[in-house]
Formats: C-alpha cells, structure tokens, sequence
C-alpha cells in the first residue's frame, strides 16, 4: 500500500516513530503541505492508496483527481478539514482520533486557569528581571490572587473531556455545573446538570469543552455574556469560533470578564488583527493544549490501529 502524511510534522516533529503506519506500505511523510495549494495537494496524494491528514483540505475536487485513494486517516479529533460526502461519493473511508487527547486537554484548561488565578509565568519573569530583588518588602504580586476553593465552575460540553476538566476542578474544592446535550451518570457524579443560562448565570469561571456545531459556534458573545457574573473568568481550548473574538474583547476591556485563558482562536495561526491580542487580561497560548508526547504517541498509535482495521476490512472511528 503507498501511503501519504500531508503534514506529519506538529504530531511529529522528531520525538516519536511513524513505524506503526511503516509497516503497513510504503510512507511518504511531508512536514507540512500549503494548504491554500489544492495542486501541491493532489500531486502529492497521486497515487496513493491511503492519506493521513490533520489541517490539509481534502475536497471533492481531491477525491476525484486522486480515483486510487481509498482511506483517510484524520490525524485529530475534528474532520472539517475533510469533504465527507465527497469521500463517501467516491468510496473512501475516512477516520478519525476521537479519545487520544482527554486527559491534557482536560489539564491544559485547568493551567490556563491557575495561571489566571497565580500568574505564576509572570511573576517567574519578574523575578529573574530584578523586581524582587529591588522590592522594599519581602513579598509581592503585581495581579490580584484568586483561590478556587468554593467557587463554581461552569462547562459547557461535558464529553470526556469536560468531565476530566470537572474532576480537577472539583479536587481543588470548586463546585462544577455542567451543560450538554447528553447528560450521563458518570457526569451526574461530578456535576450538577443546568441549562446554559442557569450556567452563565451561576459560574465564576466558564470552560468551553463542546464541538463546534451550528449551535454552539458564537456562544461567548455579548448577548450571553451580559447574563454572567461581573468578573467572570472565560477558558476555551476547543474551538476557536465558539467565541465571538470582538464581543469578548470588549468585554475584558470594560471588565465585565475579568479574564480569559484562551488555546484556540478562530483563524490558526493567530491574525495580527485579532482584537484579543490587545484585550485586557487575556492569555493566549498557540493551541497547544493536545502537544504532550504522551498524548501525541497514543494519537499516533491510534492512527496505525485504525488504518489496520481498515486493511482487515472492519473499519474503525469511521466518520463517513
């Protein structure tokens, strides 16, 4: 089987082994493909049998100039990237990772969390440029510091990931109110059910941990915000377009969000025009939240297990 990766290197970069897809064809891996180049795309497709891809597009257009593909592998979680009735019009199988991430995803948004209540990050800097050293009192902080005892936590989405969030949070005496589509009883052990306006209403901290639907895309906007508490504290590493960037902005700015941790913004890599970029109190980190070697390892053993099952002929993760 000839095999393709169209941009192997943000899941490896070096550090682990691509010999669980190796021993299925012959691997040709890119470090990264232009996605904007639909030509680059296809010829380096060509042939080939089967396609990993995580940010690459594949169109209608790809399918149909590329007639010997027959599998396609998504290297992460969501598969927007991927034109799924078009895959299935021409008779590819198309998979996805859907469980490689739910731990460090779930302490990711917990450290952007302790960085807004401790900002650890900046004081560290602060003391290796001299502040401390050149303070008249033996302590100091330049932000106000928040304990999380006893406060609530609200999270919108709670799949695995959230309730891993509503864990942690809980462990560090927080209450934990939940809004999802499905509530379940390993959910109900952890949180307390409500609709999103019981949500927004009751939260001192709101956690984004939902897909990015119709429905949920836009939910951080300014009609919802002005429902939240003043001083409200925003975190989403899930997807960018759940938040309305300028209406979020504003809101830090005038205080009515008195912070937000951010791993996702709506076009990646970031835009210099993003308003968040010079929003009050915002910390932005380069979506970076799934990266730890270990979850990037299982992502990749994920990914050799499902193109086995495809070649056995009892597909796996199948999102198509």
């Amino acid at each position: 089987m000839k095999i393709v990766v169209l941009d192997g290197y943000t899941l490896n970069p070096g550090d682990i082994s691509w010999d669980g897809i190796r021993q299925f064809g012959d691997v040709t891996v890119y470090d990264r493909t232009d996605t904007g180049n639909e030509k680059e795309i296809i010829e380096r497709i060509g042939d080939a049998e089967a396609v990993f891809t995580n940010k690459t597009p594949l169109s209608k257009h790809v399918f149909e100039a590329c007639p010997a593909l027959k599998y396609t592998g998504v290297l992460a979680t969501g598969y927007n990237v991927v034109d799924i009735s078009a895959a299935r019009e021409n008779g590819v199988t198309v998979t996805n990772i859907p469980t490689y991430g739910t731990a460090v995803v779930g302490q990711f948004a917990i450290a952007l969390l302790l960085e807004i209540c401790s900002r650890v990050g900046h004081h560290d800097q602060a003391v290796h440029s001299g502040a401390w050293e050149n303070c008249n009192d033996w302590c100091f902080w330049d932000y106000p510091l928040i304990e999380l005892d006893g406060k609530t936590m609200g999270i919108i989405g709670f799949g695995r990931i959230g309730q891993t969030t509503g864990r942690i949070a809980k462990a560090l005496g927080m209450n934990v109110l939940a809004n999802d589509a499905a509530p379940n009883d390993s959910g109900k052990q952890i949180a307390e059910y409500v609709d999103k306006d019981e949500l927004f209403a009751r939260s001192d901290v709101i956690a984004l941990h939902c897909p990015l639907f119709p429905d949920t895309e836009g939910i951080i906007c300014r009609e919802n915000i002005e429902k939240m508490k003043d001083g409200v504290i925003i975190l989403n590493n899930s997807r960018g377009p759940l938040i309305n960037e300028q209406d979020l902005a504003d809101a830090l700015n005038s205080g009515k969000v008195y912070a937000a941790g951010l791993d996702v913004v709506s076009t990646e890599p970031i835009r210099g025009d993003n308003p968040l970029l010079k929003a009050k109190n915002c910390i932005i980190t380069p979506h970076m939240s799934w990266g730890a070697k270990e979850s990037r390892q299982r992502l990749m053993e994920i990914a050799a297990s499902n193109l086995e099952a495809f070649v056995k002929g009892e597909p796996q993760n199948v999102v198509n």
